[in-house]
């Protein structure tokens, strides 16, 4: 017993110090889709070669090879694992190229296809597409074409052509009620008020001091629509009207000022933890990277390629980046815990120095 105690702590020893010289025998512990398609891992003692998201029994790390290619492992001598299928496609790849079709279909149709249309041309189960479909988008099929067509319908009223009632239709809501039940969701107001460029539409707003410097709360009727952080107040402000130019601007009251009191204590002390209600508006793309932000862990960061990866789309890195400028909502959409690739800090709307002091808390916290 004595004997195998050892051998197990020699075999561990041995995979910390693998892991320490070779990230790719970390991918294999912890069988990271990432790495799909990167390289393949054969097994000297089977003559076998996988992926390194192979579900198999892990080999010993004595007894592992890694070459950059199924071509590259077959010429030495291995063949391929009936389990995982290196040879293959890789099942991400698969899955993502299948949802990336489902996601032409809803753009392409007049009228959102049922869950079960969808599903059928898939080739899954509606249970299956629909849990698939959610963790390669972030967004369920419902609410990516209720995305797909609020961009569409923000495009045709900002473009001023034609009545409210074509741009609905243009955008593929077959009909004027079910628009305006959801149009506050999808716009922040009526249609009408969106295409004049917010008049008529009250949001509350009010402007806090903190160690960043001062920051501007704003709401509307469905929730906080921008944090702004800077030196300048009067700055802040006028930001604030670029982005809704006739909305009536409206000082907050005591009230609202217990809510941007809550926010500055957040940037403060980031323990504390920020619940909102978010009024987040955006393309279909930028509010799933805005999902994507909100679900990294205060205290750490990910890097637009993370992001990216996450989100099925690994090669979308410029485009993520360009959503994490796009933000308006600071700290409660955290894209300050986003970061370059080698870990440096890159741009930040709000100044790199904020950047790193508001991680420098959270790793604190």
């Amino acid at each position: 017993m004595h004997l195998n105690n050892d051998s197990v702590l020699s075999r561990k020893a041995a995979e910390v110090m693998a892991s320490e010289q070779d990230p790719r025998w970390t991918a294999i512990i912890n069988r990271d889709p990432a790495y799909d398609g990167v390289f393949v891992y054969a097994v000297k003692t089977t003559g076998i070669y996988c992926r390194p998201t192979c579900a198999a029994r892990r080999a010993h790390v004595e007894n592992v090879a890694f070459h950059d290619s199924p071509a590259a492992a077959e010429k030495a001598g291995f063949r391929p694992c009936k389990r995982c299928k290196p040879d293959g496609v890789a099942p991400a790849t698969e899955q993502a190229t299948l949802i990336a079709a489902a996601c032409r279909q809803i753009t392409a149709a007049e009228t959102l296809p049922s869950l079960a249309t969808l599903a059928k041309t898939a080739g899954l189960s509606p249970y299956h597409f629909h849990r698939l479909f959610k963790s390669i988008t972030g967004l369920t099929p419902k609410a990516f074409g209720m995305a797909q067509r609020s961009e569409k319908m923000r495009a045709a009223l900002d473009a001023g052509a034609g009545s409210v009632t074509a741009a609905i239709y243009e955008a593929g809501f077959n009909s004027n009620s079910r628009f305006y039940e959801s149009s506050n969701a999808v716009l922040g107001m009526t249609p009408s008020a969106y295409r004049a460029g917010g008049v008529d539409t009250e949001i509350r707003f009010a402007i806090g001091a903190s160690s960043l410097g001062a920051i501007l709360v704003a709401q509307s009727a469905q929730g906080v629509c921008a944090i702004l952080i800077g030196d300048d107040p009067e700055m802040l402000v006028r930001d604030l009207e670029d982005k809704f130019p006739k909305a009536a601007l409206v000082g907050g009251d005591a009230d609202f000022e217990t809510l941007v009191a809550r926010v500055v204590g957040f940037v403060e002390a980031p323990g504390l933890g920020l619940d909102l209600p978010l009024d987040i508006r955006g393309t279909a793309f930028q509010q799933r990277v805005w999902q994507a932000l909100q679900a990294i862990p205060a205290g750490t960061t990910a890097s637009y390629a993370d992001i990216a990866r996450a989100m099925g789309t690994p090669k979308a890195v410029r485009a993520v980046a360009g959503a994490c400028a796009a933000n308006m909502i600071a700290v409660a959409i955290p894209c300050h815990r986003v970061v370059r690739t080698d870990g440096a800090l890159s741009g930040y709307r709000w100044g790199v120095a904020r950047k790193q002091a508001l991680l420098d808390r959270e790793a604190k916290a």
